[in-house]
């Protein structure tokens, strides 16, 4: 593959590079050249370095959440900045950055309330694959070309808002920290700042792969007696007791539900559920698998698009709990820099997650090995 072409001034031109474009759902990501346009006021261009395999960006492909296509794909990126637009302050070219799907304005009424974070010029809820200027910085064969949650990773160069960017310690290793970006704090911040786990709990986690062992990592961290792990992928069990995981269950081997099952382990229930998959069915099976009176069921993974939660309201009229969990409920650029100096500073070790390193033209490669369940988080290296 040749390297991007790059002008030695390039704060204003286009450059033309490689990405993978998503021209449909149900069918492998296209390697193309791509132009990229320079940044508007307020945006900064970013060579991307790393990116993270997410589950979300499988739904998509597989057709299960609906966005924009012609698309490029990806969320998960650590990179550097290239250019910068008119008016931003926060980054300069050179710095080491992530890539965030959820923005930080600073601005709107949940950016500065002390604990929301959906800031209200977010393009996840509701994604539009456009800048919010209501334009692409995309071009593939004449065509514009739709952009991911604001972000589009899966390219040598990419285009987002200062909003969505966060400058990070010069020393991070960039093939390590792209996880950052979503998984880890997505996992932890589910369990320490929505469900707060407490010492000594017992909890479940649907779903073992990289966010829901990141939640893994949580719970341990946070004490957790005993944390159940739920997979019908039982190649993901080893790697899920090593990070603190201590029964394992796989539903297709049961004679009962799986929430049954969860509940004469436990005395009648959890006290925290977690569920990282993305789908209503679990998500019932882990607001049944919890305590009532206390019992706190946390929707982690994103459900595919137009489903509907059906389940009993009595399961919630004794006291328990069903919370949605975006992105940890971590105010991106406020907090999640500082993960990574954590990171660093060795405070904990993300570092197990990432099962799959491979060169982005094998993108491709890396959705069968996420796909088949033999990688718990796959980087794609530029």
């Amino acid at each position: 593959m040749e390297q991007a072409e790059i002008s030695t001034e390039t704060s204003s031109t286009v450059i033309t590079c490689w990405a993978a474009i998503a021209w449909t759902a149900n069918a492998p990501l296209s390697i193309e050249k791509v132009e990229v346009d320079p940044p508007k006021p307020g945006e900064v261009r970013i060579k991307i370095i790393s990116s993270g395999l997410c589950g979300t960006d499988k739904h998509i492909l597989d057709g299960k959440n609906k966005v924009p296509l012609p698309a490029i794909l990806g969320h998960e990126g650590a990179g550097i900045v290239e250019s910068i637009g008119e008016g931003v302050t926060s980054v300069k070219p050179g710095d080491k950055v992530l890539t965030f799907p959820i923005p930080e304005c600073k601005e709107c009424q949940f950016c500065l309330h002390p604990k929301g974070n959906m800031c209200l010029k977010e393009k996840v809820l509701s994604p539009t694959g456009l800048m919010l200027d209501g334009t692409s910085r995309f071009t593939c064969r004449g065509r514009k070309i739709y952009n991911l949650f604001g972000t589009s990773t899966f390219t040598e160069y990419t285009v987002v808002h200062e909003i969505a960017v966060g400058k990070i310690d010069a020393a991070a290793p960039m093939d390590k920290v792209c996880i950052m970006s979503c998984a880890v704090p997505t996992g932890f911040g589910a369990v320490f700042n929505t469900a707060r786990v407490t010492p000594g709990s017992t909890c479940v986690v649907f779903g073992l792969g990289g966010v829901g062992l990141a939640v893994v990592m949580g719970c341990k961290a946070s004490g957790a007696s005993r944390i159940i792990g739920v997979d019908i992928n039982e190649k993901k069990f080893p790697p899920a007791r090593a990070l603190g995981v201590t029964d394992c269950l796989n539903p297709r081997n049961l004679k009962k539900p799986v929430q049954e099952v969860v509940k004469e382990m436990t005395g009648g229930g959890v006290d925290f559920a977690f569920e990282v998959i993305g789908n209503t069915d679990t998500v019932v099976a882990a607001l049944e698998s919890c305590h009532m009176s206390y019992g706190v069921c946390v929707m982690v993974g994103e459900s595919p698009s137009n489903s509907r939660l059906s389940f009993d309201p009595i399961l919630l009229l004794p006291e328990r709990s069903l919370k949605g969990s975006i992105m940890g409920e971590y105010k991106t650029r406020s907090c999640i820099p500082k993960l990574v100096t954590d990171y660093i500073q060795k405070k904990f070790n993300t570092d197990p997650l990432i099962t799959h390193q491979l060169p982005f033209q094998k993108i491709n490669e890396a959705f069968e090995l996420l796909h088949g369940g033999y990688c718990i988080r796959c980087v794609l290296l530029f």
